[in-house]
């Protein structure tokens, strides 16, 4: 009978205790119910969140959104991201995307997964490497493993994972790898019909596609304003079909040329400028053109060729003047000076000893992140308005964000992303998507 006391006091303590950590629990939702969304990280812009979403996604009647229509300025952020089903995406940040693999399920065949060992242009250099092509599935045009294995671009499965993937990097624009239809690469078979699939899955995830021009035999000014017509007649209403905002609040299509120094300057400038012969400006057709820098000479080009701005593509950094981001300071600045766009290059490493054995010289170690995050710094250091990542899936040349998984056959061992997940390159990437559109903000203040 002694311990009752002890009892009771026991239960008085139980109480008061249950009292203040109910008390703290109501205070702090009181608390978080007054917090706006912008004192976390949620970039859904103001306005934004009024636009008919339909199970995550916006519905067909927003083929022309907020997005696109707003001039710059006040309103940034709704210009610049949105909601996709994998959280906030950033349509400043673009990813190079390639649809030319194959496998025999899909395509009865592999696709430049089995792509040949290129030989050097020395025959005396050429002479000591292997030649012949790869072997899928065992052995793959790639020093990394795709965690989706060697798929095909034509399967929709992989498409949605692509997209899913993408929206949870934050990139909000894929830059689709473009030749004109019944056209390919050397290693390659036509996919101009899969666009629509591709515009329809992207627009599935709130995602933008831009086309990338690529190089192809008998390719000039006119084929090109022939190939602009025909992307923007058959895809321009489409509402995953994207649209640069300026600061002057118009919002045009945007092409990268690849190689564009192929064709010269005074070609380029019959279609680029206002009194060239056929020329595109203030035309239906009128866009954005951003051109390719490889060399230092090639700024000039690019001003003289009616060029809206400059990219730089390669991975590699040291690689070419264009993709050392040592001169991106200098190009930015003549690119301010000419009232042209830059628009910097990073990826996450490189190397296509897979498709180019005697190129080791330019390989660049990921070093687990490192590497790509030292680019991505460099990038924001010149402010631009657009970053580009180099690749989605370019696996050939080891530039892939995609997730990779660990393999080891007979033969070879892939490099993989250990220590860190398959996602790991996909995680980065979203992690300074935000952060660039965080520091956008404070440069425009």
């Amino acid at each position: 009978m002694q311990h009752l006391p002890t009892m009771a006091r026991l239960r008085r303590k139980a109480c008061v205790a249950l009292f203040l950590f109910t008390l703290f629990i109501f205070g702090t939702l009181m608390g978080l119910r007054t917090l706006k969304p912008t004192d976390g990280f949620s970039d859904l812009a103001p306005g934004l969140e009024l636009l008919p979403i339909l199970g995550g996604r916006m519905s067909r009647e927003a083929t022309a959104p907020p997005v696109q229509a707003r001039p710059l300025g006040d309103n940034t952020k709704a210009a610049l991201s949105n909601s996709g089903p994998e959280g906030t995406i950033f349509y400043d940040v673009h990813i190079f995307y390639y649809t030319w693999y194959g496998s025999p399920h899909m395509d009865g065949k592999y696709i430049h997964w089995d792509h040949i060992l290129v030989p050097h242009w020395d025959p005396k250099v050429a002479s000591s490497y292997p030649r012949g092509r790869h072997m899928p599935p065992e052995d793959i045009a790639s020093s990394f493993y795709p965690e989706l294995n060697p798929y095909s671009s034509r399967d929709p499965d992989v498409l949605e994972s692509h997209m899913e993937q993408v929206g949870a990097s934050a990139a909000g624009v894929l830059v689709l790898s473009w030749y004109p239809p019944g056209l390919a690469d050397d290693n390659g078979e036509p996919a101009e019909d899969l666009v629509p699939a591709v515009l329809d899955a992207a627009y599935r995830h709130n995602l933008k596609v831009a086309f990338h021009i690529q190089s192809y035999r008998g390719r000039n000014d006119q084929t090109v304003h022939d190939n602009i017509k025909y992307i923007i007649d058959r895809y321009g209403d489409h509402g995953a079909f994207y649209k640069f905002t300026s600061s002057t609040g118009k919002s045009l299509p945007l092409f990268y040329i690849y190689d564009s120094y192929l064709t010269p300057p005074e070609s380029w400038s019959e279609f680029l400028t206002p009194t060239g012969a056929h020329s595109v400006r203030g035309s239906a057709y009128d866009s954005m053109f951003i051109a390719l820098i490889v060399e230092e000479r090639h700024k000039h080009d690019i001003l003289a060729g009616g060029f809206d701005g400059m990219y730089t593509y390669f991975a590699s950094n040291g690689f070419s003047f264009g993709s050392s981001h040592q001169n991106w300071k200098a190009i930015k600045a003549f690119c301010d000076g000419n009232n042209l766009l830059f628009v910097p290059s990073v990826g996450p490493g490189y190397i296509d000893t897979s498709i180019r054995p005697w190129n080791n010289h330019n390989t660049r170690n990921r070093v687990n992140g490192r590497y790509y995050e030292t680019a991505l710094q460099a990038a924001l250091n010149v402010r631009p308005e657009i970053v580009t990542i180099t690749s989605f899936n370019e696996w050939h040349e080891g530039t892939q964000i995609e997730r990779a998984m660990p393999k080891k056959t007979v033969t070879r061992v892939y490099l993989d992303y250990q220590p860190h997940g398959p996602e790991h390159y996909l995680e980065l990437t979203r992690r300074w998507a935000e952060q660039f559109n965080k520091e956008k903000q404070q440069w425009l203040m």
